[in-house]
């Protein structure tokens, strides 16, 4: 202990990750949720076989679910604790700096590492997101290391550190599908590295044949999600919603690396975004050129960035493929932990004191600047407005109807028990996906469909599909009042109608 106090760096990376997690953790102590998270929170409730089921219709693999209803059968159905297992992966990841990227890579190094995670404006934004981003990190981030761990030592038999690759590249599998081309890319990788010192050795290296037992056992232990993904490929991406646009999915891309900015989320302007990109990556390259000659000691980082481009190009192959488009800048995040390393690796070798100094107040003020209004808007009072409003006018017997509309199942979320319609008037080909909401959520296409008579209907976000004008005109049902609602939380707005339905009146 008292050596730690007497290395300066040492102590300074202490301070960094105490303050650092608290700092993450500033905007998270809320119960606030939007679409994506609604559905983190609806599919958690399910059992880990419907899980699975339901999670094969939906874009995303189902470890990060799984995980979801572990912690909600140890704690409940607690939306905060979601949020802070969230902030949890952030902290980890910064503690890697100090117990594993310092060990490999150096003090400055691993200081710089944990500093940009709790740090750079694009984490802060994502810390406390309820959704499986910072668990891929994390473990994207981990397997990236034993990956390196094994190639630096390949002369040597390590069991652990193959038994950890192999638990973290399979689990990154089962997170996201941008984690998963992550691991595919590592995988290949070190088998090419594997079997190239196999030929020049003109022996079968002994690593090459423990990556050949850990690459069957990865592949087995996948197979049964294969069927999943073949399925999401014919399936879910007819109905996948995003669209791309040159240049500007790559601006955007770029941005959000940096700080977090999506269209529909913009937490700093995008000049001020693109110009602090610009100066780290300028920085950066200036760096790597001016010390391209210590290719053996650049390698790591070099790995690092190539893997993150791979990654990127893959996801667009994927989309070809697919006949879908996949590459989202928020996706990115899953191999964010890759970028980090590269930056953080050439300024702590070559960067300049002054110069770097610079690029770390610069990531503090802007960092900052997002959690002041990431807390002004998670903590608004505004955001419980909506919930509160049924909360204290629902009665036993009435029923929830949404339209196309992600704040509709916010509501959704907040209601399980509450029998519910969903209208697709859009066909978003979701419907077993949907199904995450519950037993009592019920999709249909058409108003005809709702049977029920003499209930009140509490319709959501009317004004935006014209629903409630629908059942007035299609089913009789009458109008008893409308509010409206709009949070800071993600800007949403509420339309919340109450009618009174009386299927024989039905026009």
């Amino acid at each position: 202990m008292k050596k730690i106090f007497k290395d300066k760096i040492t102590l300074i990376h202490i301070i960094i990750i105490i303050l650092g997690v608290i700092f993450i953790s500033l905007s998270a102590f809320h119960s606030n949720l939007w679409y994506d998270e609604s559905y983190s929170v609806a599919i958690s409730n399910r059992s880990f076989g419907d899980i699975w089921k339901i999670g094969g219709h939906d874009v995303h693999p189902v470890l990060y679910y799984w995980i979801l209803h572990i912690i909600r059968m140890i704690f409940g159905n607690q939306i905060m604790v979601y949020r802070l297992f969230s902030v949890l992966m952030l902290a980890i990841l910064g503690i890697l700096g100090f117990t594993h990227i310092r060990k490999d890579f150096g003090k400055k190094v691993g200081l710089l590492f944990s500093f940009f995670v709790y740090f750079l404006p694009v984490t802060v934004a994502y810390a406390g997101e309820i959704r499986m981003y910072g668990l891929a990190m994390l473990l994207v981030t981990l397997m990236a290391i034993y990956a390196y761990r094994i190639y630096k030592n390949s002369e040597e038999k390590n069991v652990k550190n193959w038994i950890l690759f192999g638990i973290f590249s399979l689990a990154s599998a089962y997170t996201h599908y941008y984690a998963l081309a992550a691991a595919g890319i590592i995988n290949v990788a070190l088998f090419i590295y594997l079997i190239r010192k196999s030929v020049k050795e003109k022996k079968f290296n002994f690593n090459l044949k423990i990556f050949i037992g850990v690459a069957i056992i990865q592949i087995i232990a996948y197979i049964p999600w294969l069927v999943y993904l073949l399925l999401q490929i014919s399936q879910v991406s007819a109905g996948f919603w995003i669209e791309i646009t040159f240049p500007g999915t790559l601006i955007e891309m770029f941005n959000f690396q940096f700080c977090g900015n999506l269209k529909d989320s913009m937490y700093v302007s995008p000049w001020i975004a693109g110009v602090f990109g610009l100066i780290i990556c300028g920085y950066v390259i200036y760096l790597y050129v001016r010390n391209r000659k210590n290719k053996e000691e650049n390698r790591p980082a070099k790995y690092a960035i190539i893997i993150y481009a791979l990654t990127l190009v893959g996801v667009c192959i994927m989309s070809l493929i697919m006949q879908s488009e996949i590459l989202y800048a928020r996706y990115m995040l899953c191999i964010t932990g890759l970028f980090i390393f590269f930056i953080s690796f050439f300024l702590g070798n070559y960067g300049n004191k002054t110069m770097t100094i610079v690029i770390c107040i610069l990531s503090v003020v802007i960092a900052t600047y997002v959690n002041v209004e990431l807390i002004n808007k998670n903590y608004d009072e505004s955001n419980t407005k909506p919930i509160t409003y049924l909360q204290e006018n629902i009665q036993e017997g009435d029923i929830l109807l949404y339209g196309n509309e992600g704040s509709a199942f916010v509501v959704s979320a907040n209601f399980p028990e509450t029998k519910q319609y969903f209208w697709d008037g859009a066909y978003w080909n979701i419907d077993e996906a949907i199904s995450a909401y519950g037993p009592n959520m019920t999709i249909i296409h058409s108003l005809a469909e709702i049977t029920d008579k003499d209930v009140r209907v509490w319709v959501i976000n009317a004004s935006n599909y014209a629903i409630a004008d629908s059942l007035e005109q299609e089913l009789g049902a009458n109008l008893i009042s409308k509010a409206a609602f709009r949070t800071k939380y993600k800007d949403y707005e509420y339309t919340i109608s109450l009618l009174v339905l009386d299927v024989e009146n039905k026009k």
